[in-house]
């Protein structure tokens, strides 16, 4: 089984690069790859509740998230660091995810197979 590491670093809002990153991590998770999630820079942003992208013109796929145990995507980390830059506490998270180190976040991402970055 191939470990692949997915690492989101954009804003939800303003461009698809989130929402092709999300389809490619369950379409690989329902391969049977085992599948992990990083959260670092503008895109911690996704784990804030209530947004409503539409009133900006995008698609709603935030909720999408949610269901990423579905797909047995158990670990989903997000960059210390960067929760703290804007205001993010684990509170906050709209769905399930674990603060991470820098060094944590590094470890996972040498133990994987493949890192695609979105």
């Amino acid at each position: 089984m191939k470990k692949i590491c997915v690492i989101f670093r954009k804003s939800p809002i303003g461009n698809t690069s989130s929402r092709e990153g999300l389809d490619f991590a369950m379409l690989s998770a329902s391969f049977e790859q085992e599948v992990s999630i990083i959260f670092t820079d503008e895109a911690v942003l996704h784990l804030l509740p209530e947004q409503q992208p539409e009133l900006v013109g995008s698609k709603d796929y935030l909720s999408t998230f949610k269901a990423l145990s579905l797909y047995d995507i158990d670990t989903v980390l997000v960059c210390q660091n960067s929760a703290v830059q804007f205001g993010i506490t684990a509170k906050d998270f709209n769905f399930e995810a674990e603060l991470a180190s820098e060094k944590h976040i590094q470890t996972l991402i040498q133990q994987s197979n493949e890192v695609v970055v979105y």
